[in-house]
Protein backbone atom coordinates (compact mmCIF):
# COMPACT_ATOMS: atom_id res chain seq x y z
CA UNK A 1 0.00 0.00 0.00
CA UNK A 2 1.38 3.73 -1.22
CA UNK A 3 0.84 6.42 0.58
CA UNK A 4 -0.31 9.53 -0.59
CA UNK A 5 2.17 12.23 -1.13
CA UNK A 6 2.73 14.01 1.93
CA UNK A 7 1.57 11.75 4.10
CA UNK A 8 3.46 9.38 6.38
CA UNK A 9 3.26 5.65 5.70
CA UNK A 10 0.92 3.41 7.86
CA UNK A 11 2.57 1.68 10.40
CA UNK A 12 3.42 -2.07 8.68
CA UNK A 13 3.23 -0.61 5.60
CA UNK A 14 5.12 -3.44 2.44
CA UNK A 15 7.81 -1.73 0.52
CA UNK A 16 8.00 -3.46 -2.98
CA UNK A 17 10.63 -5.39 -4.41
CA UNK A 18 10.58 -5.33 -8.10
CA UNK A 19 13.10 -7.21 -9.96
CA UNK A 20 13.69 -6.56 -14.09
CA UNK A 21 15.87 -9.43 -15.20
CA UNK A 22 16.00 -8.97 -19.48
CA UNK A 23 18.79 -10.86 -21.68
CA UNK A 24 19.50 -11.04 -25.14
CA UNK A 25 21.36 -13.61 -27.52
CA UNK A 26 22.26 -14.01 -30.80
CA UNK A 27 20.50 -16.72 -32.75
CA UNK A 28 21.38 -17.54 -36.16
CA UNK A 29 22.66 -13.70 -36.87
CA UNK A 30 19.54 -12.06 -34.98
CA UNK A 31 19.26 -11.07 -31.66
CA UNK A 32 16.32 -12.52 -29.95
CA UNK A 33 14.91 -12.18 -26.41
CA UNK A 34 16.40 -14.90 -24.22
CA UNK A 35 15.38 -14.26 -20.94
CA UNK A 36 13.23 -12.23 -19.13
CA UNK A 37 11.62 -11.75 -15.52
CA UNK A 38 9.57 -9.50 -13.87
CA UNK A 39 8.29 -9.04 -10.42
CA UNK A 40 6.24 -6.05 -9.36
CA UNK A 41 5.67 -3.12 -9.74
CA UNK A 42 8.08 -4.00 -12.85
CA UNK A 43 7.35 -5.28 -16.21
CA UNK A 44 8.84 -4.94 -19.56
CA UNK A 45 7.99 -4.11 -23.07
CA UNK A 46 9.22 -4.79 -26.36
CA UNK A 47 8.12 -2.42 -29.00
CA UNK A 48 9.10 -3.15 -32.70
CA UNK A 49 11.97 -1.51 -33.48
CA UNK A 50 11.88 0.97 -35.78
CA UNK A 51 14.12 0.01 -39.76
CA UNK A 52 18.13 -0.33 -38.27
CA UNK A 53 17.07 -0.48 -35.13
CA UNK A 54 18.39 -2.92 -32.31
CA UNK A 55 15.46 -4.91 -30.29
CA UNK A 56 13.99 -2.75 -27.72
CA UNK A 57 13.02 -3.42 -24.15
CA UNK A 58 10.96 -0.38 -22.36
CA UNK A 59 10.91 -0.76 -18.52
CA UNK A 60 7.68 0.27 -16.47
CA UNK A 61 7.18 0.70 -13.20
CA UNK A 62 3.71 0.20 -13.05
CA UNK A 63 3.26 2.00 -9.59
CA UNK A 64 3.80 5.26 -11.39
CA UNK A 65 7.23 6.35 -8.45
CA UNK A 66 8.61 4.94 -5.67
CA UNK A 67 8.21 5.25 -2.40
CA UNK A 68 10.24 4.99 1.13
CA UNK A 69 12.23 1.41 1.72
CA UNK A 70 11.38 0.68 -2.21
CA UNK A 71 13.74 -2.19 -3.54
CA UNK A 72 14.47 -2.10 -7.40
CA UNK A 73 17.05 -4.64 -9.18
CA UNK A 74 17.19 -4.63 -12.63
CA UNK A 75 19.42 -6.89 -14.87
CA UNK A 76 20.50 -6.87 -18.61
CA UNK A 77 22.65 -9.51 -20.29
CA UNK A 78 23.67 -9.29 -23.50
CA UNK A 79 25.10 -12.51 -25.42
CA UNK A 80 27.71 -12.34 -27.55
CA UNK A 81 26.75 -10.98 -30.78
CA UNK A 82 23.80 -9.44 -29.40
CA UNK A 83 22.60 -5.69 -29.35
CA UNK A 84 19.88 -3.79 -27.47
CA UNK A 85 18.44 -0.28 -26.76
CA UNK A 86 17.21 -0.59 -23.27
CA UNK A 87 15.11 2.33 -21.83
CA UNK A 88 12.45 3.00 -19.68
CA UNK A 89 8.37 4.36 -20.72
CA UNK A 90 8.62 7.32 -18.43
CA UNK A 91 10.44 9.39 -15.98
CA UNK A 92 11.03 7.67 -12.37
CA UNK A 93 9.84 9.45 -9.77
CA UNK A 94 11.37 9.36 -6.14
CA UNK A 95 8.89 10.20 -3.48
CA UNK A 96 9.78 12.22 -0.20
CA UNK A 97 10.49 9.68 2.58
CA UNK A 98 10.45 10.65 6.33
CA UNK A 99 13.52 7.65 6.83
CA UNK A 100 13.72 4.73 4.58
CA UNK A 101 15.89 4.94 1.44
CA UNK A 102 14.57 3.65 -1.76
CA UNK A 103 17.47 0.82 -3.43
CA UNK A 104 17.99 0.46 -7.02
CA UNK A 105 21.36 -1.49 -8.00
CA UNK A 106 21.25 -2.14 -11.91
CA UNK A 107 24.05 -4.68 -13.44
CA UNK A 108 24.59 -4.49 -16.70
CA UNK A 109 26.88 -7.22 -18.52
CA UNK A 110 27.76 -7.48 -22.55
CA UNK A 111 28.97 -10.37 -24.25
CA UNK A 112 32.12 -10.44 -26.67
CA UNK A 113 30.93 -8.32 -29.82
CA UNK A 114 27.67 -7.43 -28.46
CA UNK A 115 26.52 -4.16 -27.94
CA UNK A 116 23.72 -2.45 -25.44
CA UNK A 117 22.36 1.31 -25.39
CA UNK A 118 21.17 1.79 -22.25
CA UNK A 119 19.18 5.34 -21.91
CA UNK A 120 16.39 5.52 -19.36
CA UNK A 121 14.55 8.54 -19.01
CA UNK A 122 15.22 11.33 -16.24
CA UNK A 123 15.21 10.24 -12.14
CA UNK A 124 13.34 12.95 -10.30
CA UNK A 125 14.07 13.44 -7.02
CA UNK A 126 11.18 15.15 -4.80
CA UNK A 127 12.33 16.94 -1.82
CA UNK A 128 12.76 14.50 0.89
CA UNK A 129 13.44 11.88 -1.06
CA UNK A 130 16.09 9.28 -0.04
CA UNK A 131 17.37 7.10 -2.93
CA UNK A 132 20.71 4.73 -2.94
CA UNK A 133 21.74 3.68 -6.56
CA UNK A 134 23.97 1.47 -7.96
CA UNK A 135 25.15 0.63 -11.31
CA UNK A 136 27.62 -1.84 -12.79
CA UNK A 137 29.28 -2.47 -16.29
CA UNK A 138 30.66 -5.57 -17.19
CA UNK A 139 31.79 -5.48 -20.70
CA UNK A 140 33.78 -8.42 -22.23
CA UNK A 141 36.68 -7.62 -24.20
CA UNK A 142 35.12 -6.24 -28.23
CA UNK A 143 32.18 -5.59 -25.83
CA UNK A 144 30.48 -2.19 -26.98
CA UNK A 145 28.70 0.07 -24.49
CA UNK A 146 26.38 3.45 -24.15
CA UNK A 147 25.07 4.72 -21.25
CA UNK A 148 24.06 7.07 -18.36
CA UNK A 149 21.91 9.12 -16.37
CA UNK A 150 19.80 12.09 -16.17
CA UNK A 151 19.09 13.59 -12.47
CA UNK A 152 16.70 16.25 -11.95
CA UNK A 153 16.57 18.46 -8.40
CA UNK A 154 12.67 18.51 -7.78
CA UNK A 155 9.91 19.47 -9.65
CA UNK A 156 11.36 22.91 -10.65
CA UNK A 157 8.34 23.66 -12.50
CA UNK A 158 6.26 23.19 -9.14
CA UNK A 159 8.53 25.51 -7.74
CA UNK A 160 9.81 22.47 -5.87
CA UNK A 161 13.94 22.52 -5.50
CA UNK A 162 15.50 18.94 -3.95
CA UNK A 163 16.88 20.81 -0.74
CA UNK A 164 16.76 17.58 1.71
CA UNK A 165 16.51 14.22 1.84
CA UNK A 166 19.83 11.95 0.55
CA UNK A 167 21.25 11.08 -2.77
CA UNK A 168 24.31 8.30 -3.35
CA UNK A 169 24.75 7.36 -6.43
CA UNK A 170 27.51 5.36 -7.87
CA UNK A 171 28.44 4.30 -11.18
CA UNK A 172 31.60 1.34 -11.91
CA UNK A 173 32.51 0.08 -15.63
CA UNK A 174 34.67 -3.00 -16.38
CA UNK A 175 36.28 -4.28 -18.89
CA UNK A 176 37.42 -8.02 -18.46
CA UNK A 177 37.60 -7.73 -14.57
CA UNK A 178 39.51 -4.45 -15.39
CA UNK A 179 37.74 -1.15 -13.83
CA UNK A 180 38.01 1.69 -15.84
CA UNK A 181 35.60 4.18 -14.62
CA UNK A 182 34.46 4.61 -11.01
CA UNK A 183 32.02 7.26 -9.66
CA UNK A 184 30.66 8.18 -6.47
CA UNK A 185 28.18 10.83 -6.12
CA UNK A 186 26.94 11.84 -1.91
CA UNK A 187 24.89 14.41 -0.94
CA UNK A 188 23.17 14.16 2.51
CA UNK A 189 23.23 17.15 5.43
CA UNK A 190 22.09 20.54 3.70
CA UNK A 191 21.54 19.92 0.08
CA UNK A 192 20.21 22.93 -0.94
CA UNK A 193 23.40 24.47 0.15
CA UNK A 194 25.67 22.08 -1.68
CA UNK A 195 23.66 22.28 -4.87
CA UNK A 196 23.87 26.19 -4.75
CA UNK A 197 27.44 26.28 -4.06
CA UNK A 198 29.56 27.25 -7.16
CA UNK A 199 32.29 24.90 -6.66
CA UNK A 200 29.72 21.98 -6.65
CA UNK A 201 26.33 22.47 -8.52
CA UNK A 202 26.24 26.39 -9.07
CA UNK A 203 22.62 26.27 -8.46
CA UNK A 204 21.80 23.79 -11.23
CA UNK A 205 18.00 22.17 -11.59
CA UNK A 206 20.01 18.97 -12.37
CA UNK A 207 22.84 17.09 -13.73
CA UNK A 208 23.46 14.37 -16.29
CA UNK A 209 26.17 12.11 -17.78
CA UNK A 210 27.18 9.61 -20.35
CA UNK A 211 29.72 6.99 -20.47
CA UNK A 212 30.73 5.47 -24.20
CA UNK A 213 32.67 2.70 -24.55
CA UNK A 214 33.42 1.60 -28.22
CA UNK A 215 35.70 -0.69 -29.25
CA UNK A 216 38.33 -0.16 -32.33
CA UNK A 217 37.32 3.35 -32.51
CA UNK A 218 39.64 7.02 -32.34
CA UNK A 219 38.06 9.02 -29.04
CA UNK A 220 40.44 11.95 -30.23
CA UNK A 221 38.68 12.70 -33.16
CA UNK A 222 35.46 11.70 -31.41
CA UNK A 223 35.84 14.01 -29.29
CA UNK A 224 35.95 17.17 -31.55
CA UNK A 225 32.73 16.24 -33.12
CA UNK A 226 30.81 15.32 -30.11
CA UNK A 227 32.60 19.33 -28.35
CA UNK A 228 31.52 20.40 -32.09
CA UNK A 229 27.60 18.76 -31.31
CA UNK A 230 27.51 20.29 -28.15
CA UNK A 231 28.10 23.95 -28.98
CA UNK A 232 25.06 24.31 -30.51
CA UNK A 233 23.21 23.66 -27.18
CA UNK A 234 24.81 24.81 -24.37
CA UNK A 235 25.31 28.10 -22.69
CA UNK A 236 23.17 30.10 -20.06
CA UNK A 237 20.83 26.97 -19.97
CA UNK A 238 23.37 24.29 -19.85
CA UNK A 239 26.85 23.47 -18.94
CA UNK A 240 28.69 20.32 -20.46
CA UNK A 241 32.16 18.76 -20.63
CA UNK A 242 33.65 15.85 -22.49
CA UNK A 243 36.93 14.07 -21.71
CA UNK A 244 38.35 10.39 -22.24
CA UNK A 245 39.04 8.55 -19.48
CA UNK A 246 40.93 5.05 -19.79
CA UNK A 247 39.64 4.35 -23.53
CA UNK A 248 35.97 5.67 -22.68
CA UNK A 249 34.30 8.82 -23.43
CA UNK A 250 32.68 10.42 -20.43
CA UNK A 251 30.24 13.46 -20.93
CA UNK A 252 28.71 15.39 -18.34
CA UNK A 253 26.12 18.66 -17.80
CA UNK A 254 24.88 19.96 -15.95
CA UNK A 255 21.16 21.78 -16.25
CA UNK A 256 19.61 25.30 -15.33
CA UNK A 257 16.89 24.60 -18.35
CA UNK A 258 16.44 20.50 -17.50
CA UNK A 259 14.47 20.38 -20.87
CA UNK A 260 17.69 21.91 -22.59
CA UNK A 261 19.94 19.42 -20.93
CA UNK A 262 17.66 16.23 -21.78
CA UNK A 263 18.15 17.68 -25.36
CA UNK A 264 21.75 17.93 -25.14
CA UNK A 265 22.24 14.52 -23.68
CA UNK A 266 20.02 12.64 -26.61
CA UNK A 267 21.94 15.04 -29.08
CA UNK A 268 25.49 13.56 -27.65
CA UNK A 269 23.89 10.15 -27.78
CA UNK A 270 22.22 10.69 -31.22
CA UNK A 271 25.61 11.55 -32.57
CA UNK A 272 27.69 8.79 -30.53
CA UNK A 273 25.91 5.69 -32.30
CA UNK A 274 25.67 7.26 -35.89
CA UNK A 275 29.30 7.58 -35.79
CA UNK A 276 30.40 4.60 -34.06
CA UNK A 277 27.74 1.96 -34.81
CA UNK A 278 25.60 3.11 -37.86
CA UNK A 279 22.93 3.22 -36.31
CA UNK A 280 19.82 6.20 -37.01
CA UNK A 281 20.77 9.48 -36.26
CA UNK A 282 18.05 9.57 -33.57
CA UNK A 283 17.35 7.90 -30.55
CA UNK A 284 13.94 4.95 -30.63
CA UNK A 285 10.66 7.31 -30.89
CA UNK A 286 9.84 6.38 -27.15
CA UNK A 287 12.45 8.23 -26.08
CA UNK A 288 11.15 11.28 -26.80
CA UNK A 289 7.58 10.87 -25.64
Amino acid sequence: MREAEGTRPAIGARAVHGIAEIGFANRNGTTRLAHLYELDPLRVLFPQPEAGEPPQAVIVTTSGGLVAGDRIDVTIAIGEAAAAHVTASAAEKIYRSYGRTTEIEQHLTVGRGGRLEFLPAETILFDGARLRRKTIVDLSAGADFSGGEIVVFGRRARGERFSHGFLHEVWEVWRERSLLWGDALHLDGDIAAIIDDPACFGGAAGFASLIWAPVAQDLGSLVDGARAVQSTVTGDGVRAGISIVNGLLVARWLGFDTLLMRRAYADLARYLRAETWKLPRQLPRLWHV
